[in-house]
């Protein structure tokens, strides 16, 4: 394929958005609340009012909101319906027969969707989509409809305008930072792969690997975003091993994501049928190709040495570093691991450019953060936000508060390797700096919401339960040291501990995190160090003096 081939098949799906298209959600939590059959009754009431040749039907990933689908948005008007029935499908078509609004004859709420407006539901009000710009828009099954929104343009860019040094360059200067929990400079770690090979020494494979082995409980960002626009995803791998001098990638994704694991299938196989991926991409000298590795759901897969042993055959365990991946990674070659939203930036920074993304965000964590908002909130879904917007603007004003009037107590973010920060709090901007200073830290972005029923202490048991249960077993510091504070945390639980048990708990606490091999152990008491530093009265409320 050539730019002419590519620009065509923009300019033909940018005619046919000028059409009426009425978008149904049939991904992640619309699909689980019947939005396929909704899509079916749509395209079925399209056809008996006669107007198959002026309004289409698609199915589009997730636009969000996933505590009110199905969803189904009416473009280009922008019209979003929420909690959409099968019995509300003529309806909405016989209101773009009769050009009259659906909201006349149905109990449904409509808000404008557009991201480059101002919505007056307060929870599209202040996001920002980079990551998430095309999902909700396009069918993630659909290259054309993909490359109508510019898609692989980034990628052409790269293969016939820059060096790959240059590449790296623009990465670095973004100031992306990854976004799968450690916040490492992006554009540091391609370089350090990059440079790998520059002696005259014979240089090894190189390869790019995707670490979209999400685990954390209550998260379901990279499964959005693989669902949803799994191009996005596939471009930034390609990029991104153009700028190292790979030319093999792996996408490591988990079994229990079955549609993820669908719609990527796809997406690689029409790339390749384009040209987008395989020998000669754009008609120049880089060859690429990615597979698919599919994990058992091992937590602690998502460390990267342990799922390059997974890929590699061997058992899901962690090793010792350095070496690090990017000096002796996959089958002991130079390795480049980003996760899925980390990758996914990566297009949108190649066509707009460095400056303006760094523009976004705060100075020391730049651009957007994609969040799965979850637990005793309003309005549970996707989000993306600048940097900098605080826990109160997310959970308050986008997230609509506790239900029935209830008081938010605390949020959980990072998944089993955060914290939870209580409310008074929630003035914190969110960017990885001052949540490290209050215990926590981004993760990969889950945000767990809890009211004042929840107990801090339960809190962290379960989450040691879940790090007890999902350690691997190779170093002692985890694999003894979780049992023994779930132990104590039991204990605490039950009212049978005394102050003796608690500094027990607190010095446990430091030698696992200490002392553990990997980040699972390591990170395995920050819920307890949290808890204890901001609802101690808890823990001393259930012990015996």
């Amino acid at each position: 394929m050539d730019i002419e081939e590519l620009n065509a098949i923009a300019q033909r799906e940018n005619q046919k958005q000028q059409k009426t298209c009425i978008r149904c959600c049939t991904v992640g939590g619309c699909l689980s609340a019947n939005g396929l059959a909704v899509k079916e009754h749509l395209e079925e009431a399209v056809t008996a009012a006669g107007l198959g040749g002026k309004v289409s039907v698609a199915g589009v990933g997730c636009m969000g909101l996933c505590s009110q689908g199905p969803l189904v948005r009416v473009d280009p008007e922008g019209t979003l319906y929420d909690r959409v029935t099968t019995d509300n499908a003529s309806e909405i078509v016989a209101s773009l027969s009769n050009n009259v609004s659906a909201m006349d004859e149905l109990s449904l709420k409509t808000y404008p969707a557009s991201q480059y407006q101002p919505h007056n539901h307060p929870f599209f009000t202040r996001q920002l989509k980079i990551v998430l710009e095309n999902s909700g828009k396009i069918d993630p099954e659909n290259i054309e409809e993909y490359i109508g929104a510019d898609g692989y343009q980034g990628l052409y860019k790269v293969l016939r305008e820059m060096t790959p040094e240059s590449v790296v360059e623009t990465i670095t200067r973004s100031g992306l930072r990854g976004r799968g929990g450690a916040g490492y400079p992006t554009g540091l770690k391609w370089a350090t792969v990059a440079k790998v090979g520059e002696t005259p020494r014979s240089v090894p494979q190189k390869f790019v690997i995707c670490n979209a082995d999400e685990g954390d409980p209550g998260a379901f960002m990279d499964r959005s975003v693989l669902e949803s626009d799994p191009h996005r995803v596939i471009e930034g791998m390609a990029i991104a091993a153009y700028a190292v001098g790979a030319n093999q990638g792996y996408i490591y994704v988990r079994g229990e994501y079955p549609l993820a694991i669908n719609h990527l299938q796809t997406a690689i196989r029409q790339a390749k049928r384009l040209g987008l991926l395989g020998s000669q991409i754009f008609e120049s000298p880089f060859d690429f190709k990615i597979d698919l590795r599919i994990g058992a759901g091992a937590f602690v897969c998502g460390e990267e040495t342990a799922l390059m042993a997974s890929i590699e055959g061997k058992r899901g365990i962690p090793r010792p570093r350095p070496p690090y991946p990017a000096e002796s990674g996959l089958w002991g070659c130079p390795t480049l691991i980003n996760n899925v939203e980390t990758f996914a930036n990566v297009p949108t920074i190649i066509r707009k450019g460095a400056d303006w993304f760094s523009n976004i965000g705060t100075e020391t964590s730049k651009g957007t953060k994609v969040f799965s908002l979850a637990g005793k909130v309003c309005n549970t879904g996707l989000i993306e936000v600048p940097m900098g917007t605080t826990l109160q603007q997310i959970v308050e004003e986008m997230g609509g508060g506790v239900p029935d009037g209830g008081k938010a107590k605390a949020v959980q973010t990072g998944g089993p390797s955060g914290g939870c920060i209580p409310a008074a709090a929630f003035d914190t901007p969110v960017d990885y700096e001052s949540l490290t200073k209050l215990g926590s830290i981004m993760g990969s972005g889950g945000a767990i919401v809890m009211d004042e029923s929840t107990n801090m202490v339960d809190v962290a048991r379960f989450f040691m339960e879940f790090c007890m249960d999902e350690s691997c077993g190779k170093c002692v510091p985890c694999r003894a040291g979780t049992v023994q504070l779930y132990q104590l945390l039991t204990k605490i639980r039950e009212g049978k501990a005394d102050l003796t048990d608690l500094e027990k708990l607190e010095e446990l606490c430091h030698m696992v995190k200490y002392t553990s091999l990997c980040g699972l152990g390591q990170s395995a008491p920050n819920p307890v160090f949290s808890t204890l530093r901001y609802f101690r009265d808890e823990y001393l409320g259930l012990i015996s003096t």
